[in-house]
């Protein structure tokens, strides 16, 4: 058996807690680094208001995170899971099938504690550098209550778990640099006061975020107007009992006094714009001298999302992968990563991993997807997933999970915005209790 290797997992958010996780069952010398005092990643809601509200200035003192205060999960609990720790429904806690934040952060730290990862990680310690230097990589990192010195350490492998969900991805705004009047993204909308939007407010984007919080501030603003790609007059885009929430197409210009232009033709005079536009992949402290790009939000070429080809398997990333159930997704990929550190599973040459990827990018290009859908595997999940559990010779999937994750995509793709209320607990409960049978 190969000796245990020294893995360095940077991030403390779910893909890092489920990778230190898996890499420890496997025997590996494991180090988690977390430049925040606490577990839980961007399901960690921080109160601190950003000193720049877009999120652009370098020297801000940043806010590591997402989450504004009323957001609540788009997924059953069922789909937040891990294969042997159900998120369980707690007697204390929120007991709805779709909780708020409060109640997954919770999880995950239960779950930190139940699988000891505090005890492998170094709090508020961030990764400056990472580099290959010889057989091995050198990790520099930062303690902030050590002041600003930089200590080095060797390991054989790094796991890179640091989420995508801290540099925002703003929309395009002709006209903004003009714009004199509040500009947000939405983990910043908590501190707007919304008791004082008495007008018009603008959002930018169809995410989630968007989806949530129109309707939220569409109970204190007179209107709401959310810009979209999609065509306005799209049936799809209608909420229900929101008689002051409007779409339309991009926005075409504003202006120093205010106004709005869209291109449908819409214009009105706005109070604030608020960036529901997502977030950029950021690697800054990975040094492989053009080994590993990210352009337009593509971080590549990894093989399956997972490995760099030219650096399998000592480099791997975790949790890349959108639009997809992604609890279920980075547990695979977890124990993928630790089996093959461990040598029970055997990769691909490095040019049959960099042909997979080519073939990957000129399928992309054959559908007319842009560079920012590389880690987009929605509708394909489920054929990524079976991928997976195939490569760790697992149990094949359960159908009921994917069946209930189509419904929730389906409602969401609906703009059925109280499906999460309406959800069907007994409906589902005997649906999973027949597969168990």
């Amino acid at each position: 058996m190969p000796s245990p290797l020294k893995v360095a997992v940077i991030g403390a958010g779910v893909s890092g807690l489920v990778a230190a996780r898996e890499l420890q069952r496997e025997g590996h010398d494991v180090v988690v680094f977390e430049k925040s005092n606490h577990v839980g990643g961007t399901w960690f809601y921080d109160p601190k208001t950003e000193s720049d509200p877009l999120g652009i200035d370098p020297t801000r003192d940043p806010v590591h995170g997402s989450l504004y205060l009323s957001l609540r999960t788009n997924l059953p609990r069922q789909l937040m899971d891990f294969s042997d720790y159900p998120f369980a429904k707690r007697e204390s806690g929120d007991p709805r099938t779709f909780p708020g934040h409060e109640e997954v952060l919770r999880f995950l730290e239960d779950f930190a504690g139940e699988f000891g990862i505090r005890g492998l990680t170094r709090f508020e310690t961030e990764v400056v550098k990472v580099e290959r230097k010889g057989s091995e990589w050198t990790v520099e990192s930062r303690t902030s209550r050590l002041g600003d010195s930089v200590s080095r350490e060797e390991f054989d492998a790094v796991v890179v778990c640091s989420g995508h969900f801290s540099v925002p991805k703003l929309g395009e705004v002709p006209g903004i640099d003009t714009w004199r009047r509040p500009t947000f993204i939405p983990i910043t909308t908590e501190f707007l006061n919304l008791s004082r939007i008495r007008h018009v407010v603008i959002l930018i984007g169809l995410g989630p975020s968007s989806f949530d919080l129109s309707r939220e501030i569409s109970q204190v603003a007179k209107e709401v107007h959310v810009a979209t790609r999609l065509s306005s007059d799209s049936p799809s885009l209608k909420f229900e009992n929101y008689q002051n929430i409007t779409f339309h197409t991009t926005i075409k210009r504003v202006y120093e006094d205010g106004l709005v232009a869209f291109e449908d033709g819409f214009s009105v005079y706005a109070d604030a714009i608020i960036h529901c536009t997502g977030y950029k992949y950021d690697l800054p402290f990975l040094v492989t001298n053009g080994t590993v790009t990210v352009e337009d939000n593509r971080v590549g070429p990894l093989y399956k999302h997972v490995f760099p080809p030219a650096l399998a398997p000592w480099l791997s990333f975790i949790g890349l992968t959108s639009k997809d159930p992604v609890f279920h997704i980075i547990e695979l990929q977890c124990k993928w990563v630790a089996r093959v550190l461990s040598g029970k599973i055997m990769l691909p040459t490095e040019e049959e991993m960099m042909e997979s990827v080519k073939e990957y990018y000129q399928l992309m290009e054959k559908n007319g997807l842009p560079k920012h859908y590389t880690h987009f595997i929605y509708p394909l999940q489920g054929d990524y997933k079976h991928w997976l559990i195939e490569q760790l010779g697992l149990p094949a999937l359960k159908e009921w999970k994917e069946n209930m994750y189509e419904e929730c995509i389906k409602n969401l793709d609906q703009m059925n915005h109280s499906y999460r209320d309406q959800w069907d607990d007994i409906y589902w409960d005997n649906i999973i209790q027949s597969s168990q049978n």
